[in-house]
């Protein structure tokens, strides 16, 4: 498969059926790069840790990327969220992925293609997590980056939306044990 810039618009329920195929570590992997590279506006960096990356095509072309990574170790909004202290933190924060990127290619205009998506990779990542790393994953950041010095903002700021995929997730991410 390669980059096709056909402009591909109108509704969703005409695109035909979607595929979501995880690329990491296979020849489509250089595709997805080179996407992210080229049209996210934070462009690609090569994750560290455990990380899966998607793309997705309707008829062939592809439309969308996705990549989702382990989570960060210490985000505020969220420990609050969940309720847990540093050693749950410590013993369950590899339950957790995080939305890396997500890029619409720019000649793709369909209007509810996002969060389609979004909601379809809520029910494949748990799987694909669990086959890669034979472990489960259960996504307003202070916007000062994993390697952060100085305490000052160095990034943008970015809305914390969480997506629970198991209903009891507060009380097995709090678990220390």
């Amino acid at each position: 498969m390669v980059a096709d810039d056909r402009p591909v618009c109108g509704p969703l329920s005409e695109l035909g059926p979607l595929t979501i195929e995880q690329v990491r570590r296979t020849p489509q992997e250089v595709l997805f790069n080179g996407l992210i590279e080229q049209y996210h506006y934070l462009g690609y960096e090569q994750p560290v840790g455990e990380h899966l990356k998607y793309l997705v095509s309707a008829k062939g072309q592809p439309i969308a990327c996705l990549a989702w990574s382990s989570s960060p170790r210490r985000l505020g909004c969220r420990d609050r969220f969940i309720g847990w202290g540093m050693e749950a933190r410590r013993r369950n924060i590899h339950l957790l992925a995080y939305n890396t990127r997500f890029l619409i290619l720019p000649w793709v205009t369909v209007p509810h293609l996002a969060s389609h998506l979004l909601g379809r990779m809520a029910k494949q990542i748990p799987g694909d997590w669990q086959r890669l790393y034979a472990h489960p994953v259960l996504g307003r950041t202070t916007g000062r980056g994993k390697n952060d010095l100085t305490h000052q903002v160095n990034r943008s700021i970015k809305e914390v939306l969480a997506l629970p995929v198991h209903r009891r997730f507060r009380e097995l991410l709090r678990e220390a044990r």
